[in-house]
């Protein structure tokens, strides 16, 4: 039994290195993929810093931050969504089962149409707009308005009863009031503002500096180390609520501050990059068919398979946009519906 149990743990540690140096590699790669003609020696002499002034700009302000972006972003999302699964026990929850996503683009349409200008002010002058809107400011209101949608969700939560349905019924009411908001904010916009806030939706690592990064390190960081260290709770709290309180575990207080945590990582991918949906699904989903649902294993492999997705789909983007890159959130939601047909195709054949 013990050698079984050893070889299975090697089995899932190969499963994670390999999933490490797949990151690494496609990471450097990604630095090579852009629709700025640049050749495969111009980026190593721009890597050097002994590229063109325009070269050098592209690589170091434009291409690094936005894989550092990728890997940090899909990291956090695949690892929200393995937690919110796990905690609402509900496969198909992910990040935006709060309306995390939802608020936030409520947060942003208010941000762009109302306080930067648009229909209050601006009227359809765009470079008056453009000088009106700082995208600070809006990625700080999306963040307040997911962060405050959480929170009534869990408060409403603890005062009912934090049972995973009730959570669940709860984000899903939130998320379609905040959608009503976002599309009377729109009816009232110009076009200018109506433009812009319709932009700011896709999900886009173009957006991405290293200020940005460096917020979300700390975040995604901070809320990565809770979920390790809670791993053998979770495992507990796989076997259901009642097993798990017998195993010591206070399963409301665990439900609250991991949802709490995911909720806060999404909001704050979400306000700087838009919405980027289904990494949270589809990457939990893989890693537990590989290695299975033990934390301790699951949580890593998710973090670098979520870094893994939005680095091919950030690529596949660059690459096709034929002098503009794709929004990515577009290729991660098409890459959603292929894998809930496999996954319904593959429930029925275990049926």
């Amino acid at each position: 039994m013990r050698i079984r149990q050893a070889h299975t743990g090697r089995r899932k540690a190969a499963v994670i290195i390999i999933l490490a140096a797949a990151v690494v590699v496609l990471a450097f790669l990604c630095l090579f993929a852009g629709s700025s003609g640049m050749t495969i020696s111009d980026c190593f002499a721009a890597l050097a810093k002994k590229g063109t002034a325009a070269q050098n700009r592209i690589i170091w302000n434009i291409r690094i931050p936005r894989v550092i972006a990728a890997i940090i972003a899909g990291a956090g999302l695949s690892v929200s969504g393995l937690v919110m699964q796990t905690t609402l026990s509900n496969t198909m929850a992910s990040p935006s089962t709060l309306g995390v996503s939802n608020a936030a683009v409520f947060g942003a349409n208010l941000s762009l149409i109302a306080f930067a200008g648009g229909y209050l002010s601006v009227g359809h002058n765009a470079s008056d707009y453009s000088f009106g809107g700082n995208p600070f400011a809006t990625s700080a209101v999306a963040f307040v308005f997911a962060l405050l949608s959480v929170l009534l969700i869990l408060g409403l939560c603890r005062v009912r009863a934090f049972s995973p349905g009730v959570v669940v019924l709860a984000g899903i009411a939130m998320g379609s009031v905040w959608t009503a908001g976002t599309t009377i904010l729109q009816f009232y916009a110009t076009d200018v503002g109506l433009s812009a806030a319709v932009i700011w939706s896709f999900g886009d690592l173009g957006r991405a500096t290293y200020a940005t990064d460096l917020i979300m390190l700390a975040v995604v960081a901070v809320g990565t180390v809770f979920f390790a260290l809670m791993s053998w709770r979770y495992n507990a709290l796989l076997s259901g609520d009642a097993a798990a309180r017998t195993m010591g575990v206070n399963v409301d207080r665990l439900r609250f501050f991991s949802l709490l945590l995911a909720s806060m990582i999404t909001a704050v991918c979400v306000s700087f990059l838009g919405i980027i949906g289904f990494v949270g699904i589809i990457c939990p989903h893989t890693i537990k068919k590989l290695i299975g649902q033990d934390h301790r294993f699951s949580t890593p492999a998710s973090l670098l398979a979520g870094s893994l997705l939005l680095l091919l789909a950030d690529t596949f983007a660059r690459s096709v946009g034929h002098g503009s890159a794709l929004p990515v959130g577009a290729i991660t939601t098409l890459l959603g519906a292929p894998f809930f047909v496999a996954v319904i195709l593959a429930g029925r054949r275990e049926s």
